[in-house]
This record gives structure tokens, C-alpha cells and sequence, in this order.
């Protein structure tokens, strides 16, 4: 009998899970700041303004240099206050985050309603993998595809991911959202205008 695609989905996040704990923590380091200059350039590139970010967990893309860079340059910088319905808030500071749901971090400040992600021209969203097709594959709680039928029409979506991390495609459902490209410790990639 074949994989339902939430069982494909798990079998998939199980596999570079795996991945990301065979990274020693120069690995990582080096990686992160690579990734964090490929995506500081590209948005060097755009005129200052929202950016919606996520504060990272020590598996994921690091995501702190990027944020207090963009902070220092003028930015707006939402991160998610991880509800059932998204919300968001903005940050002064990364060291003004404290411990949210399920130990994420998040801004203490006054949360904003769903639609806030709307002022964000740019969307940077975590992931477990992304497929050159544009598939992205979460941690399977759904919040992002949630929170960003909120999005302005014409905002990008950017997933940070590891370059071992990147397959041609991946399962998805009606309700998954794509991303607009992609960056990675080595390339970044526009899929979409």
C-alpha cells in the first residue's frame, strides 16, 4: 500500500533532521554565516522596510545575525508569537526575546494581528527542506501556511535551507504555500519574480 503524503512528509523530516544533527557546531557556524551574507546582500538590494523573520531554534538556520543586522540598517523585523492563530510582533532586539511556545523564542512586545504580515516585503521562513519546484517542507504544525495567506499579493517568500537540503520536489497538500526562492549556505535562488 502506498505512503500517504503526510506519512512521505515524516519519513522526509525524520531524513534531514538526521542530517542537521550529523553538523558539528563549526559546521553550522560556518554555514550560518554564509547563508546569513548571501541573504543580507540580496536584501541589500531592496529599499528599507518590513521584513517578517523567524528567531531560530539551535537546529534551524540561524536567523540572529541577520535580524540585528537588518535592525542596525533601519529595518522592521516581525517575528511570529507562535499561536494558534498567527500573530506577529515586532523586535528592537534580539536580546529582548524571551522563551514562547514550546521554547521558540519570540519579541515580549504587544502582539499584532495575522494580517500584520501584509507591511512585509520580504517573508524569510524556516524549513526542513525545499524542492526547486518550490515546495517547502515545515515541521509539520502548519503555522506558516496559516500565516501567510495573510501576505501582501506581491511579497517574496525566501526559505533558509542547507544545500544538502535542496531535491527537485517535495510531497505537498492543497493547503501548503510554495516559497519564491530559496537560500542557501552556498547559492541563493529567485524561483519566482
Amino acid at each position: 500500500m502506498p505512503m500517504t503524503i503526510e506519512a512521505r512528509k515524516d519519513a522526509l523530516r525524520a531524513r534531514f533532521l538526521a542530517g542537521r544533527a550529523q553538523l558539528t557546531t563549526e559546521e553550522w557556524a560556518a554555514d550560518n554565516a554564509a547563508r546569513s551574507r548571501r541573504l543580507l546582500d540580496d536584501l541589500a538590494t531592496h529599499p528599507v522596510g518590513t521584513v517578517a523573520l523567524y528567531a531560530s531554534r539551535p537546529d534551524e538556520p540561524d536567523t540572529r545575525v541577520i535580524g540585528e543586522s537588518l535592525l542596525a540598517l533601519g529595518w522592521r523585523v516581525l517575528l511570529p508569537v507562535l499561536d494558534r492563530t498567527p500573530r506577529w510582533a515586532s523586535v528592537r532586539s534580539w536580546d529582548d526575546l524571551r522563551a514562547g511556545r514550546m521554547g521558540i523564542p519570540e519579541p515580549a512586545g504587544e502582539p499584532l494581528p495575522p494580517g500584520a504580515l501584509a507591511g512585509a516585503a520580504t517573508i524569510v521562513v524556516p524549513c526542513l527542506a525545499v524542492g526547486r519546484d518550490g515546495s517547502r517542507l515545515g515541521t509539520g504544525g502548519g503555522w506558516y501556511d496559516r500565516a501567510l495567506v495573510h501576505r501582501a499579493a506581491d511579497a517574496r517568500i525566501i526559505a533558509l535551507a542547507r544545500d544538502a537540503e535542496i531535491v527537485d520536489a517535495l510531497p505537498t497538500l492543497s493547503h501548503d504555500v510554495a516559497v519564491d526562492g530559496y537560500v542557501t549556505e552556498r547559492v541563493s535562488v529567485r524561483l519566482r519574480s
